[in-house]
């Protein structure tokens, strides 16, 4: 049970966000400029690098959403998805992404410097100024999204399909209609 009253009934953020509206406007611009807007990185792995810091802090509802929109983007789908949530290091890669998500899951660690190893790996793979500032900014942000929704208990969705839909809602409108 959500620890604060959503009047909405809709799972995850899109409930605190169709009640605060005040605060889903920056939060749901700012979502989609990082995995929207313009990148080093397609759309479909930005999505992944979300999905895969929404595991690791075990937000299942970011996680599964987030998942739904990279599957709809990548070439290998859903099964490319779980493979990461699962194990990054023998999922089917690239080089250059693996070791972004290295950085990303430094980044969710603790709030530090990445090692500078995470970033030699990543400069030896091709990654700019701009893949690492964006991995990094991805990750932060997701870290501070899947603590909304996760620290205030909101609710899972209860209809199967629902994660699917949010990916196609999500891939086709952005975020700033997301809700």
């Amino acid at each position: 049970m959500p620890h604060i009253t959503i009047v909405s009934d809709l799972p995850g953020i899109r409930g605190l966000m169709s009640d605060h509206p005040d605060s889903a406007a920056p939060l749901n611009a700012v979502a989609d400029t990082l995995l929207r807007g313009p990148s080093p990185l397609p759309s479909g792995e930005r999505e992944l690098i979300a999905t895969y810091v929404s595991e690791l802090n075990r937000t299942r509802f970011c996680s599964d959403t987030h998942g739904a929109a990279a599957a709809a983007q990548l070439d290998g789908g859903a099964d490319l998805v779980k493979a990461v949530q699962h194990d990054v290091d023998s999922a089917s890669l690239s080089p250059l992404l693996r070791a972004l998500l290295w950085i990303a899951a430094e980044v969710q660690a603790q709030a530090a410097p990445v090692s500078d190893e995470a970033i030699a790996a990543a400069r030896a793979e091709g990654a700019t100024d701009g893949h690492l500032h964006d991995t990094v900014l991805i990750a932060a942000a997701f870290c501070m999204y899947n603590r909304y929704v996760s620290c205030l208990a909101t609710a899972l969705p209860a209809e199967p399909g629902y994660y699917e839909e949010a990916g196609r809602r999500i891939t086709t409108h952005g975020y700033a209609r997301a809700v």
